[in-house]
């Protein structure tokens, strides 16, 4: 009975840590979009200071 449910501990946690691993990813690419837009809104104002 215990060898069972150790069995299938594996495999659940694997889909929580794909799961999480996907999560993790759209968080980081949607972070890395943010900073992008920041970065050429920067230097888009300044593009338009200076000239």
């Amino acid at each position: 009975m215990a060898q069972q449910a150790a069995a299938n501990v594996p495999t659940r946690r694997s889909r929580i840590d794909l799961l999480g691993i996907a999560y993790l990813g759209t968080i980081g690419i949607a972070m890395l979009a943010w900073i992008a837009g920041l970065v050429w809104g920067a230097m888009a104002f300044f593009n338009w200071l200076v000239s």
